[in-house]
């Protein structure tokens, strides 16, 4: 079976299910989106690993991982989606040490958590992407359309429900308080929120 690289599109909440978490993997050499349902914990450690800029005052557990890899160099060299079963997705963890190779059985989410960390690719198996891979037909210029759209499918995922929760909330602060708003979220560790106010300061500084 053929390998489909994959990359990560991002994460999004869901108005329809409370609590559940959306990541949206792309095709790399295609149009496909592939939804996987995750949990508040994994998709906090996942978007940490995508906003380079925020940097959490003690390892998270799956920087945890990573430290204790790299010391016994221990090298994630990539991460494969190879399961579907029941609309549970299976991965595995493909490792390198003195130039033997391990696969180790992990969950999608926490596998996909340490691809970032280590910059390792992530693919899945063609067969998988043809069952599970959805087009979104939505206007580009339209982000609040494709929102909309990734709600529908996986109704299951999602897009952010409320006024706090999209970010808009931020919009009535300064940039000198958002800049404070984004020190505290980060020392209190809702790196969820300090994710959301970032966007934000960038908005404004673009």
């Amino acid at each position: 079976m053929s390998l489909v690289k994959l990359s990560i599109k991002g994460i999004s909440y869901s108005q329809t299910q409370n609590g559940a978490y959306a990541l949206i993997l792309n095709e790399v050499d295609g149009e496909r989106k592939l939804p996987i349902v995750i949990g508040a914990f994994e998709a906090q450690s996942i978007a940490i690993a995508l906003e380079k800029e925020i940097k959490p005052p003690r390892p998270l557990t799956h920087d945890l991982f990573k430290n204790f890899a790299e010391r016994f160099d221990i090298v994630v060299k990539q991460v494969i989606i190879h399961k579907l079963v029941d609309g549970v997705f299976y991965s595995s963890i493909i490792c390198e040490r003195d130039k033997i190779e391990e696969i180790i059985d992990a969950r999608t989410s926490d596998a996909i958590a340490l691809a970032l960390r280590f910059n390792a690719p992530i693919f899945t198996y063609k067969n998988i992407l043809d069952k599970a891979g959805i087009y979104l037909k939505t206007n580009p210029t339209d982000p609040d359309q494709e929102n909309q759209a990734m709600d529908d499918v996986i109704s299951n995922p999602e897009s952010f429900s409320t006024e706090a929760e999209s970010g808009r909330a931020y919009i009535k602060y300064s940039l000198q308080e958002l800049n404070d708003l984004l020190i505290q979220a980060v020392e209190q560790e809702d790196y969820e929120k300090a994710a959301k106010i970032r966007d934000e300061i960038s908005k404004r500084e673009s």
